[in-house]
């Protein structure tokens, strides 16, 4: 289930929203341009299914979604616990970045933390299975997967050559709580 809360840019310590109520979430969401949905999630998907068998799991909402938002491709992505280079490949997406295309994950399994930077606010949004984000081309974010990743994740793209990140410069994602799956806190 999703969290959302809200910071102003320049105070990480004090959350001026925080909510895992699905509606609130998605309309404070959509107020800001982003989609926010919950989708059904399905128990036959197994550590073992490979990404065609998830992305049949959810052929109906997958297809549903790159007509509706013009993604031309999915993907899936997973990360399992345990892996050496963890510390590396959650470093390549904590700097504040955008896209020329929207950023669609929808969390089979697993979850992490999407912080946006919007008008002059941090929404940090915590995903987890069954939870589908869709954040606006160009708006400044970075992704936290916590220090030790698990998650399955459809990616949605427009662009053939996948994801490409622009990165911004700024240091804003330092001084921000990071994602630490299963203690129930952040640091």
């Amino acid at each position: 289930m999703a969290r959302l809360s809200v910071y102003s840019d320049t105070d990480p310590t004090v959350a001026e929203l925080s909510s895992a109520d699905t509606a609130l979430v998605t309309a404070h969401l959509a107020l800001a341009g982003v989609l926010f949905e919950r989708w059904p999630e399905t128990p036959s998907i197994t550590d073992a299914a490979d990404a065609q068998a998830v992305l049949d799991a959810y052929a109906g909402p997958v297809e549903a979604l790159k007509r509706a938002r013009g993604f031309q491709s999915a993907d899936v992505v997973r990360m399992p616990r345990g892996l050496p280079d963890a510390a590396a490949r959650r470093a390549a997406f904590l700097a504040e970045h955008t896209h020329d295309e929207d950023e669609a994950r929808f969390f089979v399994r697993g979850g992490g933390a999407f912080y946006l930077h919007m008008d002059e606010k941090v929404f940090r949004i915590v995903c987890g299975a069954g939870d589908l984000l869709s954040i606006p081309a160009r708006t400044k974010h970075w992704f936290d997967m916590g220090p030790d990743p698990e998650f399955t994740a459809i990616r949605f793209f427009t662009r053939l050559d996948g994801w490409v990140a622009s990165f911004t410069g700024d240091v804003i994602a330092d001084r921000f709580p990071k994602f630490e799956p299963g203690t129930g806190t952040i640091r």
